[in-house]
Order: structure tokens, then C-alpha cells, then sequence
């Protein structure tokens, strides 16, 4: 597993208010780029979809083991604003495939104390399929015990636009001082806002780049680039990355 740490502030003092100081930590959030499903069917000489479906199956082991380890938040890059390139019939499976995960997984996630919280325009993928997730981020509104983010039709970019475009918008209206724009009022407005701060990203598939994904909340975060394809990525990949994780040491340019 490859390490990457993240670009650190000179001035240590920021230290202190930020998340997984110590040794031993464990990552309050953790975000995932999902990578490898295309590479695993095609090594198998399987049609594409089974390696979305067995990606599918991976999801369901990594959330399971983050509520093991006590994450708080899980973040899953599922569809970027990037994948609509791809073929028509592989973009129409996957779709498929995440209307069929909400219908058998939906129990599960109530009774696991999954709260569901949608970032990106997954408007575009269609009124039946937006109503069904919005049935599902409702039914499992009042659930606690970790936040499951799913990232469709995302791109980080893109949300940082949008949200220099609301602080613009108000600025204008008069009701927000131009001068009192800051890191805090921009973060305020990207739709990760209220969620704990990104601790861990990681990458399967053996890719080291952050593809358009959570470029801003990814500034201070740890970073694992790892070769297993993600249908592989289990509970043991990930405990081992927590693992991992909890050895480091945060400095944050402190010395």
C-alpha cells in the first residue's frame, strides 16, 4: 500500500484544531475512491457490469467493517460528473445497479444505524431513480451511529464553483460582507458542510490522483493508494488501512 501524505501548513499552532493528531487514532472520516471494478471483470473475462456487482458486494463489506472500527462518516465516490462518458449501456447498469442495492440493502442500513446523505447532482439520473433515493435518504434520516455519503454525478470542482457562486450571490444581495469571506464561509457552503473533517482518503487500484474528488476537503487529509482492485477491497483491506492510519503521525508541518 502506497502512502501520499498531504500538503501540511507551515504554522503549527493549526495543530491543535485539527482531527487524528495522535497515534492510535482512529479516522473520523473516511472517503473512498472506488476504483477497479472495470479491471477485475476484464481479468476474469466477465462483462463489465459483474465487476460493478461485485464492487457492489465491497460496499457492503466496508461499511460493515467502518461501523466496526468507530468511523463516524464514509464517503463512497460512486458515479463522477466524469462517467458519463463512458458507454450508454455501462452507465444504464450502473444506475440499475444502485436502484437494486437501495431495494435490498435499505433494511440492512435501518437497522444498522446507516444515516444516507446524496453530494453531487444526482438529479440527472432521472425522476425515478432521484425518487428513490430521496425515499431512502428520508427513511434513514434519523439513524446516528455513521454516515454513509454516497457521491454521485460529482465533481469537486464543480462544488467549489457552486459554492463561490452562493458567497457571490449573497455578497451582492448585501448580506454577506465581501470581507468576511474566509476559508470557514466557503467550506459552509460545499455540500459536505457539517460533516466531520476528511481524515483518510483512499484509492484502490493502484491510481495515485484525486480525480476531481474532494479537492478542497482533501487539504489536510492522510492519503492510501493501494493495488487491490476494489471488488477485492474487504474488511480486512480496510482495517488494515485504519491500521495504518492510527500509526501515522499528524505533525501538520509542526516539526
Amino acid at each position: 500500500m502506497t502512502r501520499a501524505r498531504a500538503a501540511a501548513p507551515e504554522d503549527a499552532s493549526e495543530e491543535a484544531s485539527l482531527p487524528g493528531q495522535a497515534g492510535g487514532a482512529v479516522p473520523r472520516h473516511v472517503a473512498i475512491i472506488m476504483d477497479g471494478n472495470g479491471r477485475w471483470a476484464d481479468q476474469r473475462g466477465l462483462p463489465r457490469v459483474a465487476g460493478h456487482r461485485a464492487g457492489a458486494e465491497a460496499v457492503r463489506k466496508t461499511l460493515r467493517a467502518a461501523g466496526e472500527c468507530g468511523v463516524d462518516t464514509l464517503t463512497l465516490y460512486a458515479f463522477s460528473s466524469e462517467n458519463w462518458r463512458r458507454p450508454e449501456g455501462e452507465i444504464n447498469d450502473l444506475k440499475g445497479l444502485l436502484g437494486y442495492y437501495l431495494e435490498r440493502e435499505l433494511d440492512t442500513l435501518a437497522k444498522e444505524g446507516v444515516r444516507l446523505k446524496l453530494i453531487g447532482d444526482y438529479g440527472a439520473f432521472g425522476p425515478e431513480l432521484v425518487a428513490r433515493l430521496d425515499r431512502a435518504v428520508e427513511r434513514l434520516a434519523e439513524n446516528s451511529r455513521l454516515t454513509l455519503v454516497v457521491a454521485l454525478n460529482y465533481g469537486s470542482r464543480s462544488e467549489i464553483a457552486g459554492a463561490a457562486r452562493e458567497l457571490a450571490r449573497k455578497a451582492s444581495e448585501g448580506t454577506l460582507d465581501p470581507s468576511a469571506i474566509d476559508e470557514e464561509a466557503l467550506a459552509a457552503e460545499l455540500q459536505t458542510a457539517g460533516l466531520p473533517d476528511l481524515d483518510l482518503l483512499i484509492r484502490t487500484s493502484g491510481e495515485v490522483r484525486l480525480s476531481n474528488f474532494l479537492l478542497w476537503q482533501a487539504a489536510y487529509s492522510e492519503m492510501l493508494f493501494t493495488p487491490v482492485l476494489w471488488p477485492d477491497f474487504d474488511e480486512t483491506a480496510f482495517k488494515a488501512a485504519v491500521a495504518e492510519f492510527a500509526a501515522r503521525q499528524r505533525r501538520f508541518g509542526g516539526r
